[in-house]
């Protein structure tokens, strides 16, 4: 397998979705593990952030969850510090105001007319919400590349949440581990 032709997206690590204002005891449990797999990673790392603004209550997303978060510019859209540490100043990196990025989508379409993409391989948060809506496009975007959701370096808003998302996954042909 050529390297570049495998891809890790390591989806909104962020300080508020670990430990800020919606972090959780799973999000806190699977930074190591995901930061062994970007160590240990052979392709292309690519990172997602949540990103919104200061009138984030005035959005859709924000009247169903009235809990301002990632925030631009602020610590807790930041990546967590250790996850940081890792990203390099020329890693792709995509802002994303909603669950899912067109962006990302577009690219790795874009990535597969060239070269086809032989995996995909997610990490993050969170499972039930952000990893499922990027898988999908994904899947979407690149459809005979393996989707893969390596489900020890993801977690949900719950644990259940997270177990749902997975079993959906699955239905849509995506590789859980």
């Amino acid at each position: 397998m050529e390297a570049r032709m495998n891809y890790l997206v390591v989806v909104d690590m962020q300080n508020d979705f670990i430990n800020g204002v919606l972090g959780t005891e799973e999000a806190k449990h699977i930074v190591v593990d995901v930061l062994k797999k970007i160590q240990s990673f052979e392709g292309t790392i690519i990172y997602t952030r949540d990103t919104h603004t200061k009138d984030y209550l005035k959005t859709r997303e924000g009247k169903n969850l009235p809990v301002p978060h990632c925030i631009k510019g602020s610590h807790g859209w930041e990546l967590a510090p250790v996850i940081e540490t890792l990203r390099k100043s020329d890693t792709l990196t995509f802002d994303k105001p909603s669950f899912g990025s067109m962006e990302l989508g577009h690219f790795l379409e874009q990535e597969n007319l060239k070269h086809p993409i032989q995996s995909i391989e997610f990490v993050g948060l969170c499972t039930d919400i952000c990893v499922i809506s990027n898988a999908i496009i994904a899947k979407a975007a690149a459809p005979e590349a393996e989707i893969i959701i390596n489900s020890s370096c993801c977690a949900g808003t719950t644990p259940n949440g997270h177990e749902t998302a997975l079993q959906a996954m699955n239905n849509c042909q995506i590789t859980i581990r």
